[in-house]
């Protein structure tokens, strides 16, 4: 079903009156995203060949902003707009280290658009409204509850991301809107927080709108951003009992080709014992760009061993969008 065919219960739901700016002028630019991808790409396994979510519109010329994953290896995108109409786009880019992808409409969208804030400036604490597609009855009001640094099991790291509450339970590409009606982020994952004599608390993790600053031109421009590649093995890992173990790897990725498996261990990356993803990405991507030689050392089934991968560039192992 469309993002906007469930509601968000009433009490979640931010009001009018607790905001100082347009709050139904600023939902209204947040849409609905729908993406068709084959059943042959390298990510319909683990993310599926029908992704729904949202995206927002950032620019007067109508780009909408969402989550990377939703619209990767898409051939086919619509987009479900505020004032009812379904109108196609088109894949303009996926940034893998920020995680942000763009869709450009192929029609004009004559609606509002969000500007950009500073989510560098956010503070725990602060209200936001996590936006989804379909106006108030499917946004949350929430507040920041943290800010620090996110290492995912895909290669991924954020320095600092941000964490909101209530959580929005069809986060994907959800915009979380600051307290003067500003886009300070999009929404990528839910998670649980502990506390301490409490049950877990679901929360969303978005990621901030200041570190799209820098590259969107070029993702604009080039459909991708003009920096070095960082190396990509195509290994899903997590931590456990201050270990990395190796929970996946990417079909034709470059871990796969090395024969690395499901349970493998990942003791060190060339002399350096790494213990945490972030540590363990960090020293992957200190080694060079794409392309480079990745010494690894593993252990497997009591026995450890040392495998160079030849590391690639995700994009290249990913199906290319269809220009239309």
């Amino acid at each position: 079903m469309m993002a906007t065919e469930w509601v968000i219960a009433p009490e979640w739901q931010p009001k009018v009156s607790d905001y100082g700016y347009d709050l139904n002028r600023a939902l209204s630019a947040v849409v609905g995203v729908r993406a068709l991808v084959p059943e042959d790409a390298s990510t319909a396994e683990a993310l599926g060949t029908e992704r729904q979510g949202h995206g927002v519109i950032i620019r007067e010329n109508g780009f909408v902003l969402t989550i990377g994953y939703l619209i990767t290896e898409a051939e086919d995108v619509w987009l479900k707009l505020s004032d009812g109409r379904s109108v196609s786009g088109h894949v303009l880019a996926f940034d893998q280290e920020t995680g942000f992808g763009l869709v450009q409409p192929l029609t004009k969208l004559n609606l509002p658009f969000l500007e950009f804030g500073n989510s560098s400036r956010a503070q725990v604490g602060d209200r936001v409204v996590i936006a989804g597609a379909g106006g108030r009855s499917q946004s949350v009001a929430a507040r920041i509850v943290a800010k620090q640094s996110f290492a995912g099991y895909w290669e991924y790291f954020l320095d600092e991301a941000i964490f909101t509450a209530p959580f929005h339970p069809n986060w994907g590409g959800t915009a979380m809107i600051g307290s003067h009606g500003e886009l300070l982020g999009i929404g990528s994952l839910q998670l649980e927080r502990s506390r301490e004599g409490a049950r877990a608390e679901p929360i969303n993790m978005m990621v901030p709108i200041d570190i799209l600053k820098p590259v969107l031109d070029d993702l604009v421009k080039f459909g991708r951003a003009n920096r070095p590649v960082r190396p990509w093995l195509g290994l899903y890992s997590t931590e456990i009992d201050d270990h990395i173990v190796i929970a996946g790897v990417a079909k034709r990725g470059p871990a796969r080709r090395a024969e690395l498996r499901t349970g493998d261990v990942v003791l060190a990356v060339g002399n350096h014992e790494v213990r945490e993803l972030a540590d363990f990405y960090r020293r992957v991507w200190s080694l060079g760009t794409a392309g480079v030689n990745v010494p690894l050392t593993i252990h497997r089934e009591g026995d450890t061993f040392d495998v160079t991968i030849k590391s690639g560039e995700r994009s290249q192992f990913l199906k290319q969008p269809n220009l239309h």
